[in-house]
């Protein structure tokens, strides 16, 4: 009969003891971590372009825009004696469609907002002349997309060659748009000064800088 070591360094070594500590369930998926790809089979010598199409399901309501961090610090100081323009301007800023038209008339505004049409009148005539909002024809105006712009696809006009094959519209694309406003001859100035290149925002004469009026 063979004797080891004391100590029991040549003992045989057992296996941990399984944990006991539950697995937790993976999560239910959801719109953030759902798979949402798919395949598809291309014919042969045949291949295909994907791009974001300027869409999320992570915003509330799901549609956003890109808006200028410049333009709206400059709104804000623009804007703060008046902020009733400021309410116009958010509630525009919600209502666009791919490519930056808002379809809606200043009654449509003044409904949403309670208030009366000649307050929405006057705001959305101080927009236009700082060149924030031009007016297309009756019922549409279109922010500028410099300073906001909703991203996605639209519905190119009646009559018009669609750019892209799909037949899915076509994809707003911001330099296109600016490209387009300064080459209208029918854009308002002040529409064409804030779409320019490298444009200054400046804040109008009769404030200080700081929002409040000069004497």
């Amino acid at each position: 009969m063979s004797s080891g070591p004391l100590d029991g360094s040549a003992a045989p070594q057992l296996p941990d003891p399984p944990s006991r500590r539950r697995r937790r369930p993976k999560p239910p998926p959801t719109a953030y971590n759902r798979s949402s790809g798919s395949s598809i089979d291309l014919p042969a010598g045949h291949g295909a372009h994907v791009f974001p199409i300027g869409s999320s399901t992570g915003f509330v309501g799901e549609a956003f825009s890109m808006d200028s961090l410049e333009f709206m610090r400059w709104a804000a100081i623009q804007y703060d004696d008046d902020r009733f323009v400021l309410v116009v301007l958010f509630t525009l800023m919600g209502s666009q469609k791919p490519g930056g038209l808002i379809e809606a008339t200043h009654e449509d505004v003044a409904q949403h907002l309670r208030y009366s049409r000649s307050h929405v009148s006057r705001a959305i005539n101080v927009l236009e002349a700082d060149g924030v909002l031009r007016r297309q024809q009756k019922g549409v105006y279109q922010l500028n997309p410099a300073a906001s712009l909703r991203g996605g696809l639209r519905e190119p006009e009646k009559g018009a060659k669609r750019r892209s094959r799909a037949n899915v519209g076509d994809r707003v694309e911001q330099l296109d748009l600016l490209r387009e406003i300064m080459d209208d001859p029918d854009a308002p100035e002040a529409f064409r000064a804030m779409a320019a290149p490298g444009a200054k925002l400046e804040v109008r004469e009769g404030t200080d800088g700081e929002g409040k009026a000069t004497s």
